[in-house]
């Protein structure tokens, strides 16, 4: 819910999804591949680091 509140009221928040150094894009005639792997682990780790400081 959170995120589609983001993509509706401020989509220039989350522009670089997808844009980052690792993140996997392919395109063959009109087939198109796309794999957010640094993109997701920086997600991931941004994550883990506001549980944790909840935890605490």
């Amino acid at each position: 819910m959170l995120t589609g509140i983001i993509l509706h009221f401020a989509p220039w928040l989350i522009h670089w999804f997808g844009r980052l150094p690792g993140d996997i894009h392919f395109e063959a005639g009109r087939s198109k591949i796309f794999i957010p792997v640094t993109s997701m682990l920086l997600i991931s780790i941004i994550i883990t680091v506001i549980l944790n400081l909840f935890k605490h």
